[in-house]
Parts: structure tokens; sequence; C-alpha cells
């Protein structure tokens, strides 16, 4: 393609509005142009590279045995009804009506779409398994739409959904796909860390994000480096302390006034204690009916844990009201001491002895509060999030926290959709039962942000060669018509090795040229110059190392081919 032909508006300044090197390279070097909050429109050069990253995707699902299909990205409110997840899924969810009051959603998600595809097609044990996919734009109302196309409304997706007759059927499946994924990403030039994470709204039991390491995710996970595990900070359990509470040394409970002292940096400087001897009481609403939360004073409350514990589709804090009508008592002097309402306490909670807590009284608090003695625990669960330095769930070693982005997931969704939907199939008995479920997404359009978040340097992009949008960017810096000949020439010769050339035959001095290069940073650079012109010699150079080679015009082709299969 040569470049006086092609639109690649190429950017000296990064644009004001964008935080992370992926969006302000993907603006810069051309790929993406905003249209409007969390919308951007592809450049053919940004278009390039996606359709690269898509066919990976699409080569390897083919592989694995997965089926594509393509699905309406308009989607009847009646599916999501059928599932339940029309009442659920918030206001993320685009939902419109036509001009006949029908009610619909723009996709965010399919899992319905397909399931109600599936049953219309399956029958039998013997048309299973099955894995169907698509790749297709999927909508998402987002808040705060930010980080380019890491976070924004409109997307590309591979979601992907197996129908297994059974449990054994299931892993299997999932299994395939794991290692399907690791393939995709590694194909990509992506280094991904695979870790264990909540299935969220998709429902499902085990799951697992595949995430990029990266200062902006929006994620934190914790990893042990002295054993496999991985876990994203929703999921993540760490080692809890066994020490036993001697019920001897509990001493007596007493109420203790506290004017105006209601958070725990205030508590812990009234009482010059640490924040881990005070029991932390918080009212929420689980699904609309209150409940207290109940963690140890130096943890934070995990949300999608207790969400989890609860049995619950959704929590949230109790208002002001709320809280005064179940306590008693304001903010900030709630506590497990008498109270009525229904408690869920974390099970650090167990271990901390002649504790300090709300006693549901404005301006008081207990002191030498113990579990079983002064409140009884029926409910306990993990409920509070993990930190870097918390124990190793499994080996016990000082776990660290980092910063990811998720490009990948993987469910095993279970029975959540077919029995909600009635789907059945007559297993090798004759009876019927209900195919069971796994559900497999890549953020298309998020995994592009990915390559660029990893691979850049001061310069500009550094694309690894499988997702180039051009393999080779050829420099002419012809003076005169007899050298611009032999430059066209040198392209036409590429073109018919079956080479990806970008051909910069611009009217441009040297310095421009080169920095545009950089910039959009493909993975080889042949510059057709005064060693070319005099002395029958190209210069090659390697965008990644900044090595330079200089080959004749007759072996360039094959040396292009050689280090394009080291990239």
């Amino acid at each position: 393609m040569r470049q006086t032909r092609y639109l690649l508006p190429t950017l000296k300044e990064d644009p004001a509005d964008a935080h992370v090197s992926s969006h302000r390279l993907m603006v810069r070097a051309g790929l993406i142009r905003k249209e409007s909050a969390g919308m951007y429109v592809y450049l053919p050069f940004g278009l390039r590279a996606l359709r690269k990253v898509t066919e990976i995707v699409r080569n390897e699902m083919d592989n694995s045995g997965a089926l594509e299909f393509l699905m309406p990205e308009l989607t009847s409110a009646d599916l999501w009804k059928e599932s339940g997840r029309w009442f659920t899924m918030g206001p993320e969810m685009i939902r419109i009506k036509d001009r006949n009051a029908q009610e619909y959603a723009l996709g965010p998600t399919h899992e319905e779409a397909f399931t109600n595809a599936v049953r219309t097609i399956v029958s039998s044990y013997r048309d299973l398994p099955c894995n169907v996919y698509q790749i297709n734009t999927k909508f998402r109302d987002e808040i705060r739409p930010r980080f380019g196309v890491i976070r924004s409304k409109e997307f590309i997706m591979k979601d992907a959904y197996s129908f297994d007759i059974d449990q054994e059927g299931l892993d299997a499946s999932y299994n395939t796909m794991a290692s399907t994924y690791r393939k995709i990403f590694d194909r990509c030039g992506l280094a991904t860390i695979p870790v264990q994470a909540d299935s969220g709204t998709m429902g499902g039991s085990a799951s697992e994000e595949f995430m990029v390491a990266s200062e902006v995710g929006e994620e934190t996970l914790l990893i042990c480096s002295s054993c496999d595990y991985r876990a994203n900070q929703e999921k993540a359990a760490f080692a809890r302390s066994t020490a036993d509470i001697d019920p001897k040394a509990a001493l007596p409970l007493e109420k203790c006034p506290t004017p105006d002292v209601r958070t725990i940096d205030e508590l812990t400087d009234f009482f010059k204690t640490t924040a881990g001897l005070f029991l932390k009481s918080i009212i929420y609403l689980a699904d609309g009916e209150p409940v207290m939360a109940v963690v140890a004073g130096d943890r934070e409350i995990n949300e999608v844990k207790l969400a989890s514990a609860l049995g619950a589709r959704e929590v949230a804090l109790a208002d002001d009201q709320t809280v005064q009508r179940v306590t008693g008592a304001p903010v900030g002097f709630a506590g497990p001491v008498g109270v009525k309402v229904k408690c869920i306490f974390d099970k650090g909670v167990l271990c901390i002895q002649n504790a300090i807590t709300g006693a549901n009284e404005k301006d008081v608090h207990y002191i030498n509060v113990n579990a079983g003695r002064d409140f009884t625990v029926e409910n306990s669960a993990d409920i509070v999030s993990a930190h870097e330095g918390d124990g190793c769930p499994l080996c016990g070693a000082a776990m660290k926290e980092t910063k990811g982005i998720e490009v990948g997931h993987i469910f095993k969704l279970g029975y959540k959709y077919t029995k909600a939907m009635n789907v059945t199939v007559l297993d090798n008995s004759g009876k019927a039962v209900s195919p069971i479920m796994g559900c497999y997404g890549i953020g298309v359009t998020r995994t592009l942000a990915a390559v660029v978040e990893q691979h850049h340097d001061d310069k500009g992009l550094v694309w690894p060669a499988s997702v180039a949008p051009f393999q080779v960017h050829l420099i002419s810096l012809a003076k005169g018509e007899e050298e611009l000949s032999k430059c066209d020439a040198l392209y036409n010769t590429l073109l018919k090795a079956g080479f990806e050339v970008l051909y910069d035959d611009r009217k441009a001095s040297p310095g421009i040229k080169f920095a545009d290069s950089d910039l959009i940073g493909l993975p080889l650079r042949i510059t057709c110059g005064k060693t070319y012109f005099a002395e029958g010699k190209l210069e090659v150079k390697i965008r990644k190392s900044s090595e330079q080679i200089f080959v004749e015009p007759d072996k360039a082709a094959e040396t292009i081919r050689t280090l394009l299969e080291k990239l």
C-alpha cells in the first residue's frame, strides 16, 4: 500500500483525553479516532491489526472444534426474562423498544441467545458435546468509559458456549478452552496471567480470567511466587490465623461512651489500640433485604465475596434511614451484640478476643466483646479482600499484588441457563436431561489494546509480527525520477513475494518519515537511501531491537522472511 494513497493520520502530540499508553498510541499512530464517549472509529491501519487478532482467535477456535455462528446483536427481552437476567443485569444493559413496543436489548453477552438457538437444534446426547461461538459486536452502557477501547460502550468480543451431557464432558470442554486461550494469547504476542476469578452475573462455578499485567489495569491480582496460586482480588483467599481463643482470657463485657467517635481511624485513636481489635459492622441490602456484615477493623469488605456468600444477586450499602431502623443507632455505631437483623461474619472475626464494636446506641461502643458469649456466629464466610503480604492459601508464602487488564474469561456455567430455559436432550437411556454449559469470552478489541500496552517504547509502537497491520515499512528517500523508479520496482518485487508492505512514497523529509515509522512500529523497516542508490545495499532495521542489516536487493525477500519468522 502506497502511503500517498493511504489514510494514516499520525499525530506528534498525545491527545488531551488519553491517559494510558494504548489509548495515546492508538490515536497518535492512526489506529482509532474518538466519535463520542466510549465510542471509537477504527481507521484502516487499526482495522488491519484488529482483523489479524480476530483471525488468530477464529483459527484457534476452529482448531479446537468449535463451530462459528453469527447471532443477532439485537436480542429479545423474552429470552432475558426466561433466564431472569432482564431484571438483574442493571443499567449497563442498553434496552430499547421497537415500533410495536416489543422490548429488546443490544446484546452485552449472548448466553440466552445461544441457549435458545441450541435448544432448537440439538435433541440427543449424540449431538453433544458441541461448542458454538461468534465474533461480534457487544454493547454495554458503561457509567465511566475510559482508557480508550479498554473500557468502551461498543466493542468486539468472541463469546463461545459449550453444551455437554454431564460434568465430565464440561470439564473436558473447559480444559480445551483453557488450552486454546493460551495458544491465542501466545500467538498475539501477549504474556498473560491466568487467575482464579468470580463468575459474577454470568453465574456458574469454576472461573478463570486471563490477565495482562498493566499499571492501568482495573483488576487487582494476588500472586504467590512460591507456588502456582493466582487469583483476582474479587476471588482471592488468604491464609487465616489458627490461634486458639482462650475462654478464660475473656474480659467482662462493658459499654463505653464514645461521643462522635465513629470511624475506625477515630476509634483507634480514641481507644489507643490497633484496627485489628475492632469488629466493623456494616449494614447492606442484599436483594433488598438488610443484613449486617461483620469483619475485623483492619479489613475491607469484598462485596463480590459477600454477595456470593449470601447467595444474593446484588448487594449495596444501606442508606442512613435503613441503618437507623435496623440498629436503632446512626451510622458508625452498629455491632452484632443484641442486634435482630441477619448477620454474616468474616472468618477472621472468630479469632478476635476482647474486641471493640458498636453498641447499636448513639455515641456508645462495647469493649471486651467475644464471639460465642456475646453474640452467636451462625453464618461465617470469607467476605474480605486479600492484600499484598497476606499468606497464600495454598503454601502460606506472602503474596504480591499487581494490576491487570482482563482479556479473556472462561466459566463453568453449569445448568443455570439450560434449566431456566427448559433445554433438554435424551441421554443414552432415553431419559430427558438438561445439558451442562460452559462460557468462554475474549475481548478482541481489548486484546488489541493490551498488545499495544505490552509492545511499545518511548518512540511508539513495536508490533509483534503476528498482529502487525503490515509486515514491512518501505521508506523511499529517492531524489529524482530514476531513484524513485528503483524504489517502485523494489516495492512491486516485495508485493509479488507475498509480503504486506506499507510504502512511504511521500514527499517528506527523512526525519519525518523515520519518526512516523518509529511511531507506527511495523516489525521491519527497509530504507532505500544513499547506500541503496550508490552501493546497491538496502538498510533493513528491526523495530524491536533497532538492529540494522545491510542486504543486496536480490536477497531482500529471503532476509525478510527469515527475520519475520523470528519476530
